[in-house]
Order: C-alpha cells, then sequence, then structure tokens
C-alpha cells in the first residue's frame, strides 16, 4: 500500500474582475492523481505558474482542495479537522523555495527547530537539546551556532536549517518546493546528496517540486510532468528521460544541456506562450504549442493512459505511442 495516494485533486483560486465583473476562479490544479511509495522520492517538474507549488501546498492542507481526496497512511488528509491535522501534520512536512523567508529573522536557530519540538512532541528540554544537536549534525551544521540568526548564514546554510527544521518531528513525508532553485550550482548539489543520504538513513519519502529537469532526474525514482494544472506524463525517470511520450516532456527533455547534443537530439522550440488558467484551452491544454497537434487535440482532453514505454508510464497523448513519428515531426528531421 503507498504511503500517499492522491485522486482527483483540483484547487482553484477566486479572482475579482473589478468593482462589478463577474468572479472568476484560477485552475492552479485540475484533477491530478497519482501515489508516492514509502521511501520513495518522486519528482515533479513543470514551468513556472504551471501549478506545481499549489499541488504541494494543497497535500499539506495549505491551500484548501475543491475536490478529490489525499490518503495518507490510510487516513484521508482532507477530511481531518483543524485538531486532528494538527496531530496528523507531524508525519508530513515542507521545504520551502525561499530560505530567506522561511526562518522568522527574529528567531535564532534554536527557537526556530525547539518551538516545533515543543509543539509537536512529548520531549523534556534535556531531550530537545539532544536532539537540536543531533539535526544540526545531521544537516552538516555545527551545534555550537545554535544561538546564532539566520543572517547570520549563507543561503545553503539556511536551506540546512529548514531542512532541519522539517526533520524534527521525523516525519514520513517531505514536500520539497523548489528547494535548491534559489542557492548556487555546488550548493545545489550539497542539498541534494544531503536529501539522499537523509533518506538513506531514515526511509524518508520525498515530493520533489523543481522546474529543472535534470536536478529531479538525478534524485527521483520517478518523474511527474505537469502542464496548466495538469500531469500530462508520470513514469520511472530512466523511461521518462530516454523514452519521452508526450510532445512537452520532449521540450523540456530538449532544453537540458549535454554533451552529446550532436547525437540526434535537437532543441525543441514551442511557439507561443503557456495559456491563461484563468481561461484554459478546450481538448488537450497543450495543443496551442504542440507542432504535432491535430484537429482532435483541440477537441477531446487525452486522459493519462498507460504508455508503451514502460509498465508503469503514463502519458497524456492520443499519441502516445507514436514516438518517433512525433519525434520526426517536433524536432523538424
Amino acid at each position: 500500500m503507498p504511503l500517499l495516494k492522491v485522486e482527483n485533486i483540483t484547487t482553484t483560486y477566486p479572482v475579482g474582475k473589478g468593482w462589478f465583473g463577474p468572479l472568476k476562479h484560477l485552475h492552479a490544479v485540475r484533477d491530478v492523481s497519482f501515489h508516492i511509495e514509502k521511501g520513495e522520492t518522486l519528482g515533479l517538474v513543470g514551468e513556472s505558474g504551471c501549478g506545481k507549488s499549489s499541488l504541494g501546498r494543497t497535500l499539506i492542507r495549505l491551500e484548501k482542495a475543491q475536490s478529490g481526496k489525499a490518503v495518507f497512511d490510510r487516513t484521508n488528509i482532507f477530511s481531518l479537522n483543524s485538531s486532528e491535522l494538527r496531530k496528523f501534520r507531524r508525519r508530513f512536512q515542507m521545504i520551502f523555495q525561499d530560505p530567506y523567508a522561511s526562518l522568522n529573522p527574529r528567531m535564532s536557530v534554536r527557537s526556530a527547530i525547539d518551538e516545533v519540538l515543543r509543539v509537536h512532541s512529548a520531549l523534556s528540554k534535556e531531550q530537545r537539546e539532544r536532539r537540536l544537536a543531533s539535526l544540526l549534525e545531521m544537516v552538516g551544521l555545527d551545534p555550537s551556532h545554535a544561538d546564532r540568526y539566520p543572517h547570520q548564514f549563507s543561503g545553503g546554510q539556511r536551506q540546512r536549517i529548514c531542512i532541519a527544521r522539517a526533520l524534527a518531528v521525523e516525519p514520513d513525508l517531505i514536500v520539497a518546493d523548489e528547494p535548491v532553485s534559489s542557492l548556487d550550482v555546488s550548493v545545489q548539489a550539497q542539498i541534494i546528496n544531503l536529501l539522499q543520504e537523509i533518506q538513506n538513513k531514515t526511509g524518508i519519502a520525498y515530493l520533489f517540486i523543481a522546474h529543472d529537469l535534470a536536478v529531479v532526474e538525478h534524485i527521483s525514482r520517478r518523474i511527474m510532468v505537469m502542464y496548466l494544472g495538469r500531469i500530462v506524463e508520470i513514469g520511472e525517470s530512466r523511461s521518462i528521460i530516454r523514452n519521452p511520450a508526450h510532445p512537452y516532456t520532449m521540450a523540456l527533455i530538449s532544453a537540458v544541456p549535454a554533451i552529446d547534443r550532436g547525437t540526434g537530439r535537437k532543441r525543441i522550440i514551442l511557439p507561443g506562450d503557456v495559456p491563461s488558467p484563468l481561461n484554459p484551452p478546450k481538448g488537450c491544454p497543450f495543443h496551442p504549442r504542440c507542432p504535432a497537434a491535430t484537429g482532435r487535440c483541440s477537441k477531446e482532453e487525452p486522459p493519462l493512459a498507460l504508455s508503451m514505454n514502460g509498465k508503469e508510464h503514463y502519458s497524456a497523448c492520443f499519441y502516445r505511442d507514436d514516438f518517433y513519428g512525433k519525434m520526426s515531426v517536433l524536432s523538424g528531421n
């Protein structure tokens, strides 16, 4: 049984239009379903504004889902009241994108982590002190720096503090929302390696959100590709990278710098911009930008269905099994 099973989640935001205009709804997440196994890293990629962060925030109840359910180890998170959620929240935590905004500048590292331990555990003061030192050592920081404040640390060190805070209550799942995007490349590698080391030691599961496909490929066992609020492809990392079954995934992969670029894969330039989630196109959400789209794509929305590329490889494309023909159209060969 999976650790987390998500079924048909939809998240919308009300958007007003002037003083007398009708109320509109921005469809950030549309009918999304997936699962995460215990100890697994599931990557989530897509362009900025596609709904990745909204999905992550919905899963941990920072945003309200309009429909669907998220079953976490036999418990539907969305059905919990505030008291039940507070007790259950220790089992899932979130690492936010900006380590500078994630920490209270007026709280020392000790205060920030001790607050979490006091709320979510029954540890004594002495036990919390030992736990604090252990957490800082786990993320590669010196416990003697616990009384320092966020402005006294670098960006990478701040993100390590955020990771320590998320680990404080020993969660089963961490939603990591672009945890390395604001860091230097060398620091990114350190944080990625740190997350993997922690996973090997604790068996924790990650939903790793990023827009950098190369980073996601490195850390994830499976990858989900999101476009305009929908999951358009999901499968094992190797299968997704080597045999993409959706034109959007192919375009993302072509944008990743590679030493072997001259071996046949060309850069795919998508025309136009991402449509507004306030007024998504009918049919396939990607069809206005897809060079391989047909009349059917503008009328019908393809379901997420099994592809021939692998046992766990699913794609929301009518031509998911015509990979080579599709590739020739997109690359101009």
